[in-house]
């Protein structure tokens, strides 16, 4: 082979490895399944939770994050049969720091293990941003992750703004991540952490393979003029974040959460609407 062959051979062998890798993201990004945290839905499910999740199956979602069991709380068994006859999985869950503590772990474990829920997040906890309280609690969560990963399960965190409160040259957040080991959660919820001020792409970057569960929460920031907190439509600059999920965040659920319900539509239609733009987008990417 002529050393100019060589070469062109080379350069195109790159570009062919580049190319692949191009490929590869938003192929991984259209496999990760989309959940919804059914906060989103909640008068809804407190009035009729078997039929807000059959509404939620029939949208198109493969799982749910619970925020609370309505009718099956202490009915782990019931709850599993009626997500399998629905063909939901249970993504994830927010439950308090309380519900790791003492013995109350071991009914947590026994509980999600039987309703097929492996990933046991935490909405938020005062001691978060207490300066002399965040260090203790990110070691708690660390001992926590370890009793729960011999169960194949995992403990983590979700933010909302007030984590990212500066604390010296840095913030609450970053001091969370940095004390605690690669097997806690960092569910970073897009929306607040927008409104926050975060690049959120650069969060998953700077701890990769930690966002098991993003919230994908449409978010207008400042009342911007013209945008509505449907997913697509708001503030939050989703490509970079969505493909951040794909190729570092190590995510294996995108989960839906819609808090704001614009133009009067109800809970659900909101839903249903970010449902079918995030699904349209993730496939176009």
């Amino acid at each position: 082979m002529s050393r100019r062959h060589f070469v062109v051979s080379s350069v195109l062998g790159a570009a062919a490895v580049a190319a692949g890798r191009a490929l590869a993201a938003p192929a991984a990004l259209r496999k990760i399944p989309i959940s919804v945290q059914l906060y989103s839905v909640r008068d809804a499910c407190a009035k009729d939770f078997d039929a807000t999740l059959a509404e939620l199956a029939k949208l198109g979602f493969s799982g749910v994050e619970f925020a609370g069991y309505h009718s099956y709380s202490g009915k782990p068994k019931e709850l599993r049969a009626k997500l399998d006859a629905l063909g939901l999985k249970a993504a994830a869950t927010h439950i308090g720091t309380g519900s790791f503590r003492g013995g109350e772990l071991q009914k947590t474990i026994e509980f999600h293990q039987q309703i097929g829920c492996k990933y046991l997040i935490v909405p938020g906890d005062g001691d978060f941003t207490n300066a002399e309280k965040s260090k203790p609690l990110a070691e708690f969560f660390n001992e926590t992750a370890a009793k729960l990963k011999p169960h194949g399960m995992a403990c983590g965190y979700h933010n909302h703004t007030g984590e990212f409160a500066k604390i010296g040259d840095s913030n609450y957040w970053e001091l969370f991540a940095g004390r605690t080991s690669g097997e806690v959660i960092l569910q970073v919820d897009c929306g607040w952490a927008t409104d926050a001020g975060q690049d959120c792409a650069d969060l998953m970057k700077r701890h990769p393979g930690r966002m098991k569960v993003v919230h994908i929460k449409p978010a207008v920031i400042k009342n911007e003029a013209g945008k509505k907190a449907i997913f697509g439509q708001d503030s939050v600059n989703w490509p970079p974040i969505l493909k951040a999920c794909s190729e570092v965040g190590g995510t294996q659920w995108l989960t839906l959460e819609q808090e704001s319900y614009p133009d009067g539509k109800s809970p659900m239609e909101c839903t249903a609407l970010s449902l079918a733009a995030l699904t349209a987008m993730t496939k176009s990417l």
